[in-house]
């Protein structure tokens, strides 16, 4: 009888153990989403305010971020381009 105690012990305490190890698994994985969350919300205002700057000195003689402002105003010249392409292949 002592040794079906003693397994039956060992399976509780096996159990709990299983069980505490999930519940931390599940709150580590609760925490990471929040995580996830926070750093959507800080790489959409990031870039929010990128374009805010870019709006506001792309004109502007003496810039910290000229070659940027530059990249980003060619990149933006050859999206229209390239959508102009589209529209014309489409015969739109």
């Amino acid at each position: 009888m002592e040794f079906f105690e003693k397994v039956g012990e060992t399976i509780t305490a096996k159990g709990k153990d299983v069980a505490d190890k999930a519940k931390d698994f599940a709150e580590i994985a609760s925490l990471r989403s929040q995580i996830s969350t926070c750093e959507e919300v800080m790489k959409k205002n990031y870039l929010e305010i990128g374009k805010l700057y870019y709006e506001q000195f792309k004109e502007a003689e003496v810039n910290d971020f000229a070659e940027q402002i530059t990249a980003i105003t060619n990149a933006k010249n050859g999206v229209e381009a390239l959508e102009a392409k589209i529209k014309e292949i489409k015969g739109v």
